[in-house]
């Protein structure tokens, strides 16, 4: 639905992988820690970073999103278009 809703209003819609540990990997440095119990609500990375489990995640899948679109993006600039006949 959001894909959808998405492309109708002209946005840009990436798929990210469902088993991305966004709650557990600092958005700081990229660490990946050992499994929490979802009762843990904040945490503190060895890098020093401070961590609400809920805007972490939103951190790590929004630059997740984007590289995935840069990465498609960066491929997809071979100068002709999908679909298309020259």
């Amino acid at each position: 639905m959001v894909e959808y809703k998405a492309a109708r209003s002209g946005r840009t819609f990436a798929r990210v992988d469902r088993w991305l540990p966004s709650t557990r990997m600092c958005s700081d440095c990229g660490r990946i820690n050992e499994r929490m119990a979802l009762n843990v609500r904040s945490w503190v990375c060895p890098c020093g970073g401070h961590h609400d489990r809920d805007v972490n995640a939103a951190i790590n899948i929004k630059v997740a999103g984007q590289a995935d679109f840069n990465d498609r993006g960066a491929r997809g600039r071979t100068g002709t278009r999908p679909g298309t006949a020259r």
